[in-house]
C-alpha cells in the first residue's frame, strides 16, 4: 500500500515537531555519513533546532575550520576580514582608554601638567577638590562610628561604676546587708557575664569558698575583662 504524499508546511504541534527534527536530522546525518564513505566526499552540516540545540556532523579527518579555509580559497572570499576590522576597531578603543587613564593618573599626582591648558588645569582642580570632598565624607563617617563606640563603652562603664559605689554605700549604710532571712550570713561576689557587661551578684554561705577561674569549663563564676 503506498504512503500517502506528506504536505510540507510547519508542524504546529511542538512534541510531533521535535519528534520530526530528530528522526530527519539523524537520517540527514546518515546519508552524510554514507556520501562519505562511498564517494571519498568532505561533507559538514551544522543544524540548529528551535530550541536552540547546536547539532552537526564532519567527515572524520576533517575540520570544520579546514571546511571553511577551502571554502574561502574556492569562491574567492574572505569571511574574516570584516570580523577582523570590527575587533581591531574596539581594540583601538580600548587602547584610547587605557592612555586617557592613564594620562589622568598621572596628573593627579602632579605629573605631565606642564602641557594642560587653562580649562584643562580648572577641570583637573575642580575633580582633585571632589575627589577630596569624598574621601574626606568617609572618614568622617568611618571616624564618627568608632566616636559613638567608644560613647557605648564609656556609658556601660559608668554604669558598672555607679552600681558599684550603689553596692558599696549599701554596705556602709547598713551593716546587716548581705543578710539573707532565715538562712544566716552570706558573701557577696560580684562578677560580669560571660562575654557581656553587666555585673552578676552571687551570695554565697560565710562557711564556704566558691571557685572562682577565668574561662574554661568546670563549675563556679566565669569572669571576663569589661573593654575587648
Amino acid at each position: 500500500m503506498a504512503r500517502g504524499k506528506i504536505q510540507i508546511k510547519r508542524i504546529e504541534n511542538q512534541t510531533n515537531r521535535q519528534v520530526t527534527y530528530s528522526k530527519r536530522r539523524n537520517g540527514l546525518f546518515k546519508k552524510a555519513q554514507e556520501l562519505t564513505v562511498l564517494c571519498d566526499a568532505k561533507v559538514s552540516i551544522i543544524m540548529i533546532s528551535s530550541t536552540q540545540k547546536l547539532h552537526e556532523y564532519i567527515s572524520p579527518s576533517f575540520t570544520t575550520k579546514q571546511l571553511f579555509d577551502q571554502y574561502q580559497k574556492a569562491v574567492g572570499v574572505d569571511l574574516w576580514s570584516s570580523q577582523y576590522e570590527k575587533m581591531q576597531q574596539q581594540l583601538n578603543k580600548l587602547k584610547d582608554v587605557n592612555r586617557n587613564l592613564k594620562s589622568e593618573i598621572r596628573r593627579r599626582i602632579g605629573e605631565s601638567v606642564n602641557d594642560l591648558g587653562y580649562d584643562e588645569t580648572v577641570n583637573l582642580i575642580e575633580d582633585i577638590h571632589n575627589s577630596l570632598h569624598v574621601i574626606r565624607e568617609r572618614k568622617y563617617k568611618v571616624i564618627g562610628n568608632q566616636i559613638e563606640t567608644g560613647k557605648k563603652k564609656l556609658r556601660n562603664v559608668e554604669d558598672i561604676h555607679r552600681n558599684l559605689l550603689l553596692e558599696f554605700d549599701a554596705r556602709q549604710d547598713d551593716p546587716h546587708y548581705g543578710l539573707v532571712e532565715n538562712e544566716g550570713d552570706y558573701n557577696s561576689v560580684l562578677g560580669f557575664t560571660n562575654g557581656g557587661h553587666q555585673i552578676v551578684a552571687l551570695r554565697f554561705p560565710a562557711n564556704q569558698h566558691p571557685y572562682l577561674h577565668s574561662g574554661g569549663g568546670g563549675s563556679g563564676l566565669t569572669t571576663f575583662d569589661l573593654l575587648d
